[in-house]
């Protein structure tokens, strides 16, 4: 027998209206122009898919509270974001009251392709109110949709709508006013009706087929045909050789703007921190709240809101390419390479952030949905060298290797090894997804399908609030995390303080440099000592915080620059070549940052796959540290 999806109550409050449609149906840009400003974003329980829920006041003044739930194609649900919206819509989420109304989003150029999931839609028993959206385009490509003719084939109200104008979603608003007046006096509650939806055969979905071509030849005036600026543009961006040469010109000026336009507004966020340091300095006594405050919430907690306009000018770019039209045609250039090791098209984009920080690379992994696929991304998302490995990179190549210059005169040294550093992180990253998709991830991989929607402009309203969203998103999933681990790093590293008379730095009575000691006969094989044990306690809140922590356990007075040209010299003189090479293989695979694994851990909702990732590539570093510093001596002597 089907599954039972009634519940046995509505919901308190105002009326519940849910927002369901195709992906790239403008769903999003309608329920910003219900909402506007007024609306949060939030996880659904238990999973990692978004929750975006508004306000807005109907032209009668009914209150009025909007779901936008996750594109889908067909309740069957394919894909975590497709789950989310069967559940909510057939109330199998206890945490998720079921919605009075269904507004079925559909792109009037495609309807071919909309309509089957209307089709469903009217089986739930609730009232369905079809939104032909985007009907300025329609009309542009001369496509005849007679409104009131759908109305009459489906049964159920159609509403023509233009999202993106001021006046486009009135009609809408209206209709939703007498949806909800009709449902209030005939007593309708989300379980008054019984759902008549079942898992659709076979057979179903040829009869929905049929049914598709019915109403397109009663309703619309001719075919819809693909739009010609779109069918050109396509001509040359889908070509194997162009289209993948242009692609990969998009991604170099997006990973360059990544670093380029973030790098003012960070050393604003910088300049304003040490400012506030600076003044927290002079004004406090000297002590543990003041230690706290400086070394533990703003240097820490500092560390990782500079990362954000890096975070912002990369969603920036990847709102601006989804809104556009174009993430589809990349991910469909891409699949049959990323194929290769098991990984799906869409994982390209977040490998490439990743170069920037892992935490914005695992975020932007939400376009992936086939779940398997997703955590193949995010788990060698790490590997890609982020830019919080590069101070160390560049104060051991500085160290150890000579300004020379390779390859005839082409190629400077020190440039060839961050070269091979940068290589070895992408091309493990490969082989380890290779071999997760055929042990733990294994399965049969999914065809990439989607479809290729017209090009458009970007709408610049919906770009700065998919902006704010990610900005908030970001600073309260990540920073609050952020802030109380960073707590525990500082006390570690602050107590016990240094007894009257010590010689040594501060550090190395810590609790840190009691670790740093602990850890030596454990790092040793590996061609460590207790001054890099020291370093990589702290340095598990960020990376580059090993360069000023090797500083203090050195002793150095000086800062910035200075403070690194010192530090150089003396591990030039300090450390042998393969304790240099053990390291920098070490920075290669470690997942020492704790920002990243929190992260791991909120978007997969689970405990496992973070420590799976710290153990599994923490026995990675050592194992290739250990046969980097063993083969090093033994040819070049330690």
């Amino acid at each position: 027998m089907p599954k039972d999806d009634s519940v046995s109550a509505r919901s308190d409050g105002p009326p519940r209206i849910a927002l369901v449609g195709n992906p790239n149906c403008g769903k999003t840009a309608l329920f910003n122009a219900l909402t506007g400003a007024r609306q949060k974003v939030a996880n659904y329980a238990g999973v990692t898919v978004e929750r975006k829920e508004g306000m807005f006041v109907s032209p009668a003044g009914t209150r009025v509270k909007v779901i936008d739930l996750p594109g889908t194609y067909s309740l069957r649900a394919r894909s975590p974001d497709e789950e989310v919206t069967r559940d909510v819509v057939l109330g199998r989420r206890a945490d998720e009251a079921v919605p009075e109304a269904i507004v079925c989003v559909v792109d009037a150029t495609r309807l071919r392709l909309n309509l089957r999931l209307v089709l469903e839609m009217k089986k739930l028993g609730r009232p369905v109110i079809l939104a032909l959206n985007m009907m300025d385009e329609a009309e542009s490509q001369g496509i005849a949709v007679d409104a009131a003719e759908l109305s009459a084939a489906l049964g159920i109200p159609v509403v023509p709508t233009v999202a993106i104008r001021k006046d486009g979603i009135q009609p809408l608003l209206d209709q939703i006013d007498r949806t909800i007046q009709v449902a209030n006096s005939e007593g309708m509650t989300p379980t008054s009706a019984p759902c008549g939806w079942t898992e659709p055969s076979a057979r179903d979905l040829r009869d929905y087929h049929a049914q598709v071509e019915a109403i397109m030849a009663q309703a619309i005036g001719r075919p819809s045909r693909p739009h010609l600026a779109t069918r050109r543009i396509d001509r040359v961006l889908l070509q194997p050789a162009t289209g993948l040469f242009i692609l990969l010109a998009l991604l170099f000026l997006m990973f360059q703007a990544v670093f380029s336009w973030a790098r003012l507004p960070m050393e604003l966020i910088d300049g304003g921190l040490s400012t506030v340091k600076g003044l927290i300095d002079a004004g406090m006594a000297d002590g543990p709240l003041k230690s706290l405050i400086t070394d533990g919430i703003i240097g820490g907690v500092g560390s990782v809101v500079i990362f954000l306009p890096q975070i912002l000018v990369l969603f920036l770019f990847i709102q601006i390419l989804e809104d556009s039209g174009y993430m589809a045609r990349a991910a469909f250039l891409l699949d049959k390479m990323m194929g290769g090791v098991g990984l799906h098209g869409r994982a390209f984009i977040p490998l490439l952030s990743s170069f920037a920080c892992a935490v914005p690379g695992i975020m932007a992994a939400r376009t992936i949905e086939n779940r398997t696929d997703r955590i193949a991304t995010i788990m060698i998302a790490p590997l890609m060298t982020c830019s919080a490995r590069l101070p160390v990179y560049t104060l051991i190549i500085a160290a150890f290797v000579p300004q020379r210059q390779v390859l005839n005169g082409w190629v400077g040294l020190p440039g060839l090894v961050l070269f091979a550093l940068y290589a070895a992180g992408i091309l493990s990253g490969l082989l380890i997804a290779f071999v997760l998709k055929r042990t733990l991830l294994s399965g049969a991989r999914e065809p990439l399908l989607m479809e290729l929607p017209a090009y458009r402009l970007p709408r610049p309203h919906n770009v700065l609030l998919g902006l704010y969203e990610r900005a908030r998103a970001f600073l309260v999933r990540a920073g609050t995390t952020i802030f109380a681990l960073m707590v525990v790093i500082w006390a570690l590293a602050s107590f016990p303080a240094a007894p009257e008379g010590a010689t040594l730095p501060a550090i190395d009575y810590s609790i840190a440099g009691m670790i740093g000691h602990f850890l030596e006969p454990l790092l040793a094989p590996i061609g460590f000592n207790w001054e890099i044990a020291v370093a990589l306690v702290p340095g598990m809140a960020a990376r580059e915080v090993a360069v000023g922590v090797l500083g203090t356990v050195y002793a150095l007075s000086d800062s910035g620059d200075s403070m690194r040209n010192s530090l150089a010299g003396l591990l030039a003189h300090s450390w042998s070549l393969p304790t240099a090479l053990s390291f920098l293989t070490w920075y290669v695979f470690a997942p020492q940052c704790i920002a990243t694994l929190s992260v791991v851990r909120r978007e997969l909702n689970s405990y496992w796959w973070p420590m799976a990732m710290f153990f599994g590539l923490t026995t990675l570093a050592y194992g290739a540290s250990f046969v980097t510093f063993r083969v090093a001596s033994s040819l070049i002597g330690s």
